[in-house]
């Protein structure tokens, strides 16, 4: 029977120890140690689970966001229509009919004249509790009763009857003329005519509350066609202003 050789431990740990410095190699400040398998097997074992619970921590933080509640948003109210709505309330309403695009002069639909705004306050009481009394003129009479006048459209080529209750833009009109205007309210110079019979325009025509023309545009013939009632016979050339 053979016997069994001695396991010599400690002369195995010494040949290892001494091989390990053999292999321990110096560049300049850096010292060089090869790893054994027996001492990168424990450290790969901690980076594992290093990352490991990374990676859990990381897959159970996005699990309780998902689930989470949160504060929830509630939409804020439309309140652009009531902007609207307070909008048109504060915008005077106005008869104007739809401009042409036909005014004369600078402006398009001509300038609102600075004194539009004062006589805002016309028809107010009157001290004592009485109402102001409208105006009256010849817009006020009845066609049964209106005079009639002949006026001559020298543009136009002709020369009709107008009545007394007529402006001088409606009459033009119900002939089928394309006479220029823009808001019909005295306020601008697009329906603007010269009267070229001679002398202040107003000796012909009596004007519903223009206030376009000051006295010598008037000296010179010329009238607003579309608040311009006639009072007696006389000769115009439309679409002039001064």
């Amino acid at each position: 029977m053979t016997a069994r050789r001695p396991v010599d431990t400690g002369g195995e740990m010494a040949r290892l120890e001494r091989d390990r410095r053999t292999a321990t190699r110096q560049h300049g400040n850096h010292i060089t140690i090869p790893l054994t398998p027996a001492s990168v097997a424990p450290r790969m074992v901690e980076v594992n689970l290093v990352g490991l619970s990374i990676g859990a921590l990381l897959t159970l933080t996005a699990v309780a966001l998902h689930l989470s509640k949160g504060t929830g948003w509630n939409p804020t109210t439309d309140i652009s229509q009531e902007v609207l709505e307070r909008r048109a309330e504060s915008v005077p309403e106005t008869d104007f009919p739809e401009p042409m695009n036909r005014a004369i002069g600078a402006g398009g639909g001509g300038a609102v004249a600075a004194g539009a705004v004062a006589g805002e306050g016309e028809g107010a009481e009157l001290e004592g509790g009485e109402a102001a009394a409208e105006e009256s003129g010849p817009w006020d009479v009845p066609d049964d009763e209106a005079e009639t006048f002949e006026i001559e459209y020298a543009k136009e080529g002709d020369t009709i009857e107008v009545k007394e209750n007529e402006t001088v833009l409606e009459a033009g009109e119900d002939e089928g003329w394309d006479l220029p205007y823009a808001c019909r309210q005295g306020q601008c110079v697009s329906c603007a005519g010269q009267i070229t019979s001679g002398g202040n325009s107003e000796e012909y025509v009596v004007h519903d509350d223009q206030q376009m023309l000051d006295d010598n545009e008037l000296d010179d013939g010329y009238t607003l066609t579309c608040v311009a009632y006639p009072k007696s016979d006389f000769t115009i050339e439309t679409g002039e202003a001064p």
